[in-house]
């Protein structure tokens, strides 16, 4: 049986790397003896973290600092990794944005979108073409619980972790006859800067590395990992119950989380 290393190196792209679960990530793979290419909008993190596990494992690390909520965030990416075997995709960078839909800046919505949805979408055609053509790799899609959940007051982003779910799944399927194994994680609530950014209050966070642990065991095993026992048993209920009633109780949930999440940042 092929390594993890034969099977989904030597370079692994990970989107987010900077901070969270896309630096655990690194952390993990970098353990693994895999070469990184990390992306982000923060370099000095970047360069930070890449330092660090270059030294550490004694492996390549390139950093490409892109913003994936523009049209263009390619370009300073391809140039990166033209000339690398990239074996291995974690499309982790997203961000969440709570309270009412309409009163939302239509500008950052759109980032939401373009983040969360349209960069994975052309991140996994480009890099899984490549992947297809040598019959091995691998790709992961961060995805969330909330992909189960119709969420108000946070409508975009369980809409946008949907996609993500139902994309990575359906890939699993048309990818494993090619060699390339496709893993949707979702993970609830997670101790990341996520809440600060999306305004809302952290219920039951799970720290990171338990999350990335479950997903580099479970990728070409399974086509979705959840982390974590309580959010196991929350997708569980979430199928046993109507949609109608586990949209509502999902909106009095959020109502309270953002209430907090006000209270937590006027405190600060």
């Amino acid at each position: 049986m092929a390594s993890f290393q034969e099977r989904y190196g030597p370079w692994a792209l990970i989107t987010g790397a900077s901070s969270g679960i896309g630096a655990e990530f690194a952390d993990q793979l970098a353990e693994r003896g895999i070469n990184l290419v990390l992306v982000a909008r923060r370099r000095d993190r970047l360069e930070t973290l890449g330092g660090e596990l270059e030294r550490r494992n004694k492996i390549q690390v390139r950093i490409a600092m892109a913003d994936l909520s523009k049209p263009d965030f390619m370009t300073p990416i391809r140039p990166i990794t033209e000339s690398l075997d990239i074996g291995l995709l974690v499309n982790n960078a997203g961000f969440g944005l709570a309270g009412n839909f309409l009163q939302h800046d239509l500008r950052r919505e759109l980032d939401l979108l373009n983040v969360n949805c349209r960069a994975p979408l052309i991140l996994t055609h480009e890099f899984g073409r490549q992947m297809t053509k040598r019959k091995r790799g691998g790709i992961i899609f961060v995805s969330s619980v909330s992909g189960y959940i119709a969420t108000p007051l946070e409508a975009s982003y369980a809409a946008s972790k949907v996609y993500e779910l139902f994309l990575a799944e359906s890939l699993w399927y048309e990818l494993k006859k090619e060699g390339v194994d496709v893993l949707a994680l979702c993970p609830g609530s997670t101790i990341t800067e996520f809440h600060d950014v999306a305004g809302s209050r952290a219920v039951a966070a799970m720290a990171v590395k338990p999350v990335v642990d479950l997903a580099l065991k479970k990728l070409g095993k399974k086509p979705s990992a959840i982390p974590g026992r309580h959010n196991r048993l929350l997708v569980s209920l979430v199928k046993l119950t109507p949609r109608r009633l586990n949209t509502v109780l999902a909106g009095r949930v959020m109502k309270n989380l953002v209430l907090e999440g006000e209270k937590d940042r006027q405190a600060t």
